[in-house]
């Protein structure tokens, strides 16, 4: 269940929300306008967990917050905790709602948007743009990724001829792997973090996963790279 509250006066305009179900709560604050923090907690019951939620809501009714049922939950930017790493609470809505496997949160499969090192830390070098910067390109960002902080070499698909794949990768194989996966990581994580995907960096994603796949299967997805490209292509 999800919940928004506001407090103003004369010197604060601050908004604070939970959204609590089964065993965990995820509260997020701060001044409005800004993108604020998140913050999860998770209890040894249903039970507890509602009452805990109850007791927070009463506790911020008491300091003057006000409910705000309209709160625009899509235009919010959600960032995950770092205790608990990708988490549908801290995901956009839209994320939630369209990518349904549990490995789109699992932070031990390779395959998984992140849980490969590149993948991880691509979500985490967004988040710290974001945080900055207030705005990414996100279609060129894993090319400023690669290049400009990490000091690497870019490979952008332009091919999925097999034969043309293969004979590059002969040569540049690990700056291939790393460019497919950090495109695909960026395209999931602007969806999880904004629930908007560029254009650009749809088509580009889309090519980075098959090209993965001619370079390890033979051309043929393999079961998770298909539910992701399946699940890409569809939003």
């Amino acid at each position: 269940m999800k919940k928004a509250f506001i407090y103003q006066d004369e010197k604060s305009n601050k908004f604070w929300t939970i959204d609590y179900s089964e065993m965990t709560i995820c509260v997020h604050y701060g001044k409005s306008g800004t993108i604020g923090k998140y913050e999860i907690k998770e209890f040894e019951s249903q039970e507890i967990c509602e009452k805990e939620a109850q007791k927070l809501i009463s506790s911020k009714l008491k300091k003057g917050y006000q409910a705000n049922p309209t709160f625009d939950y899509d235009n919010c930017l959600y960032f995950d905790v770092d205790e608990y790493g990708p988490h549908p609470k801290t995901s956009h809505p839209r994320f939630v709602a369209h990518f349904t496997e549990e490995f789109y949160y699992d932070c031990g499969d390779e395959e998984a948007p992140f849980g490969s090192d590149e993948g991880s830390d691509t979500l985490h070098e967004i988040e710290d743009v974001i945080r900055k910067k207030h705005s990414v390109n996100f279609a060129t960002f894993p090319k400023h990724l690669i290049e400009n902080i990490w000091g690497m070499h870019y490979i952008a698909v332009d091919t999925l001829d097999e034969e043309a794949v293969r004979d590059m990768a002969k040569e540049h194989e690990m700056d291939m792997v790393q460019s497919d996966m950090v495109t695909y990581a960026t395209a999931f994580g602007q969806i999880k973090i904004t629930g908007k995907l560029d254009p650009i960096l749809k088509k580009n994603a889309l090519l980075a996963l098959k090209q993965l796949a001619i370079m390890y299967s033979d051309g043929k997805l393999t079961e998770t790279q298909q539910t992701m490209y399946n699940d890409l292509l569809a939003f």
